[in-house]
């Protein structure tokens, strides 16, 4: 588990420069060895994971602020941070000629050299919204039902998903997976379409069952599913595929079904509920309020759309025994590198881990040029971390909203507690191997200095202007 990432000073720093045609990781070799390592990505793209030396001071600078890292109160677990690896996404990967793939691969969940460490993906259950098309795993002509899941079948996962799984985790064997359904098959709903309607009440032990099949027909592969959603963004009857459920179904779902049946198959999986905005933390905290169906939950997930990061903590007083989980955030065609590094990076990376979330995932890993892997209805502009096209690769702006943290904060690390100067928005961590690590945020129009008060010793540090600096010591 534990990632040893002071070894990248013996053998050379990673530094993300803009050719005329791609920006690809490069490595440099640095100059003489400091104790501090200081990365940096800025909004005009002139720093993308830029990497520096700096040493400790023996005083603070008076005429700049402080941010206090308390290194001896330790707040929540990290679990991971990453993005969502779609099919359409694992089907542009999978597409790729074997060593590009694979270079590209170890860039993204190895922490050695150029690699920037992802540590959590989320997958759909069935099809999400962006698969070059609908489907379940047990899908029926129009009125056959199969409430046995005698035809129960991951075939569709065994072409692409489940063979860039296993390259990945040839490289980051802790790799978190999450998997999230947009839909269960057709036949089990009231509207009997892969868009909208609820769940039968007839089937919900059935679709228990069907969650069962799916954790041990990966686990088959040898891949394990730590954790499941029941379903995406439930209150959102809209998006092809979906389905509505309301707090109460869920709580029924789990307490009377899901939870149960993975008892009796003898799963840990983890059940995280909600799995949608901000604007409703009613939602999980009504399921958490059922004693019944609490005991079968671990956590609540949250998206972005609406509400504000604070509904996290609102959930956390209610239940602290319950963990918290950020599982996706989109970046769209149409958006900018300099607003999309900065509301992410203020919002998604620390917002979310500052209101007590042990992961935090960007949405979609990898989009065409033409934005054109998607289901009838689905997203148009979903941009991805990256943009693949045959051996050719782009990284977009989520690559390093994500980079800036996963690369340094391996899962097992814990939050720390800073005081936050006003203008510099920050987080902390302390890693499994002791080393400390702060990321920063200064969204004003001038560099920013300020100070790190890391115990007794203390770091001089500046920030460029609307850009984010990671910085990494023991």
């Amino acid at each position: 588990m534990m990632r040893s990432l002071l070894l990248l000073a013996l053998c050379g720093l990673l530094a993300c420069k803009q050719g005329p045609d791609e920006n690809k990781p490069d490595i440099i070799v640095p100059g003489p060895a400091l104790p501090v390592q200081v990365w940096t990505t800025s909004a005009d793209q002139a720093a993308l994971m830029s990497s520096r030396t700096q040493d400790f001071s023996t005083s603070a600078d008076d005429r700049h602020p402080i941010i206090a890292v308390d290194t001896l109160q330790a707040l929540q677990p990290i679990e991971g941070f990453g993005f969502t690896l779609t099919g359409g996404s694992a089907l542009l990967i999978h597409q790729m000629p074997d060593s590009e793939r694979a270079a590209l691969l170890k860039e993204l969940f190895s922490t050695e050299a150029n690699g920037i460490g992802v540590s959590y993906l989320r997958m759909g259950v069935g099809s999400t919204d962006l698969d070059p098309e609908v489907f379940s795993y047990n899908d029926l002509p129009t009125g056959n039902i199969d409430p046995d899941l005698l035809q129960f079948s991951i075939a569709r996962d065994e072409e692409h998903l489940i063979p860039v799984l296993k390259e990945i985790l040839a490289i980051a064997p802790d790799l978190h997976l999450m998997g999230s359904p947009w839909s269960p098959p057709t036949w089990m709903k009231t509207n009997g379409s892969s868009i909208g309607g609820r769940l039968k009440t007839e089937y919900y032990a059935a679709y228990a069952e069907y969650f069962v099949k799916y954790i041990q027909a990966y686990q088959a592969h040898g891949i394990r599913i730590d954790a499941i959603t029941p379903q995406n963004e439930p209150l959102h009857g809209g998006n092809n595929p979906s389905m509505e459920m309301s707090a109460a179904e869920q709580a029924a779902f789990i307490r009377d079904h899901l939870g149960p049946a993975f008892q009796q198959a003898g799963i840990d999986t983890k059940i995280i509920v909600w799995d949608h905005n901000c604007d409703r933390p009613d939602y999980p905290i009504e399921i958490l309020d059922d004693p019944a169906a609490k005991a079968f939950v671990h956590g609540s997930a949250f998206h972005l759309y609406a509400g504000t990061t604070s509904a996290l903590s609102e959930v956390h007083e209610a239940h602290p025994d319950r963990a918290l989980y950020f599982t996706e955030q989109w970046t769209g065609r149409n958006g900018t590198f300099d607003g999309d590094l900065q509301w992410h990076v203020r919002n998604v990376i620390i917002g979310t881990t500052r209101n007590w979330s042990r992961v935090a995932l960007e949405w979609n890993l990898a989009n065409d040029p033409d934005y054109a892997l998607h289901t009838p209805g689905g997203c148009t502009e979903c941009k991805g971390a990256l943009t693949i096209s045959g051996a050719s690769v782009s990284r977009n702006v989520a690559y390093y909203v994500v980079g800036q943290v996963a690369k340094f904060v391996p899962s097992g690390s814990v939050r720390l507690n800073t005081a936050e100067p006003a203008g510099l928005p920050s987080v902390a961590f302390l890693r499994p191997d002791g080393t400390k690590v702060l990321l920063v945020l200064n969204e004003g129009s001038s560099s920013q200095s300020f100070n790190i008060q890391a115990g007794s010793r203390w770091i001089r540090a500046s920030i460029p202007a609307k850009s984010v600096s990671t910085w990494v010591w023991k």
